[in-house]
């Protein structure tokens, strides 16, 4: 039956038209925005995931941030210590030539002097954003965030007495008399100034590793949440030419269910 005042093929085929051109909209604005899920709307269970992968990508920046800040520290002070373990060796060369009678030890002290005063200097400056780990009057352990959990990714640096143990244990002046107990004296602070050389450079060795592994975890983040959430480009561009297609062949469909009741004309001739 043919109705003047229904026109159920023009309704089916606006129907149609209606899906088929939200569907178009919904891929071109995944092409657009390169978001197969952008919205809640979109994917409620995969964008929920991809948010609280987001916020830890975000997270895991900042501990990033803070293990660069770290190694810088430690590497300050990690230089800091490699070079007074050259100063002492300088200075028991001087002392070992001190032991002789027949030198000018006030000669040498005076160079002794010099070198106590450069040691002094870099441990005072081995300082980095405020920390000095060479330094035991403030605190005792720097602590740097390694992880998400603040009670058990914490990466503990120790400080270093070095005021103390190194330029604390040479506190004689050079004569005649005391060279062997200066050269002493000195090398117990070469062996203290290795050994503190050494730690630095393992606690250096840990915070890289740990950085390490803190970037490659927020690339694997990033790409977990890229695979849920990104558009598959080739797979949209050959959905919108099929629905660029469907689009047209709707509207002549439309078209021609539109015109079906001027054929009722035909009667009334």
């Amino acid at each position: 039956m043919t109705s003047i005042l229904t026109n159920n093929g023009a309704m089916v085929a606006l129907q149609t038209l209606k899906t088929v051109n939200n569907n178009l909209e919904e891929t071109q604005n995944q092409i657009s925005t390169g978001k197969e899920v952008g919205m809640a709307k979109d994917n409620s269970a995969v964008w929920a995931i991809s948010k609280s992968m987001e916020s830890d990508i975000q997270a895991y920046q900042a501990v990033g941030d803070a293990l660069d800040f770290g190694e810088a520290t430690v590497a300050v002070a990690s230089s800091g210590m490699e070079q007074i373990v050259e100063t002492l060796k300088e200075m028991r060369e001087l002392v070992v030539a001190g032991v002789s009678e027949n030198v000018d030890h006030d000669k040498i002290e005076n160079d002794l002097a010099k070198k106590r005063e450069q040691i002094d200097s870099i441990i005072s400056s081995a300082s980095f954003n405020g920390a000095n780990l060479l330094d035991v009057s403030g605190a005792s352990e720097l602590n740097v965030l390694g992880g998400l959990d603040p009670a058990n990714d914490i990466i503990q640096v120790n400080h270093i007495d070095a005021a103390g143990s190194i330029s604390g244990a040479m506190g004689n002046t050079l004569d005649s008399s005391n060279a062997t107990t200066i050269l002493s004296e000195i090398e117990t602070a070469l062996t203290f100034a290795i050994d503190s050389a050494a730690q630095l450079g393992a606690d250096s060795n840990r915070l890289t590793d740990q950085s390490s592994f803190v970037s490659k975890l927020t690339d694997s983040l990033k790409s977990g949440v890229s695979t849920m959430s990104d558009t598959n480009m080739e797979e949209a561009s050959a959905r919108l030419k099929a629905l660029q297609t469907q689009q047209q062949l709707a509207v002549q469909s439309l078209t021609i269910a539109n015109q079906a009741p001027s054929t009722l004309q035909q009667l009334f001739r």
